[in-house]
């Protein structure tokens, strides 16, 4: 919401969220299978690993959320990450993704500092797992399938930044600023 003199209003709120975008050609493939799958959000979500989930803050808390993730990002080095095969949270709930087999901890590490800061603290229902959703909400028979046809999937690469989206309650979540790693 903006007032009538041009400046925000103090009170307004922004979504929030940071993850690590899976690079071409992977995204690609992980996206387009997800589609394939009738995944609602393939077509507004690619292919990324979550270190924050979606989190409602302040509009006036950005620029320090956004110095918070810069020393975040400065603390720590790029690392290998190395996606293998798929796992699911059933009977839990209804989610096939891409396992980290390498680079968990350093994921880890990456989400419990960003987390740290006060604006960004969230309840959630979960423990932190990194992991590249496939598949959710969609029939059993096609969470199945794509467990199955991404059994042998493998991508390997250098994870350099994160990044920080915003969304604003249109479809598609925006890239807001990238935090290169060890800067």
């Amino acid at each position: 919401m903006v007032v009538t003199d041009g400046s925000q209003d103090p009170g307004s709120m922004t979504r929030v969220g940071i993850a690590v975008d899976v690079p071409e050609p992977w995204c690609g493939i992980l996206t387009r299978r997800r589609a394939e799958a009738g995944d609602p959000q393939a077509a507004y979500v690619p292919a990324h690993l979550t270190l924050l989930g979606p989190t409602d803050i302040p509009v006036a808390s950005l620029p320090a959320v956004e110095r918070h993730l810069a020393a975040v990002a400065a603390a720590h080095q790029p690392y290998l990450l190395h996606l293998r095969g798929t796992g699911t949270f059933r009977p839990v709930t209804d989610v096939v993704f891409v396992v980290v087999a390498a680079g968990i901890s350093e994921c880890e590490l990456l989400a419990g500092a960003i987390g740290a800061a006060p604006e960004l603290q969230r309840e959630s229902r979960f423990p932190y797992h990194p992991h590249v959703t496939v598949a959710q909400d969609v029939a059993p028979e096609a969470l199945d399938q794509v467990y199955e046809d991404l059994a042998d999937f493998s991508a390997v690469f250098k994870v350099e930044r994160f990044t920080l989206f915003s969304h604003h309650g249109d479809a598609r979540w925006q890239p807001r600023r990238d935090f290169p790693l060890g800067c």
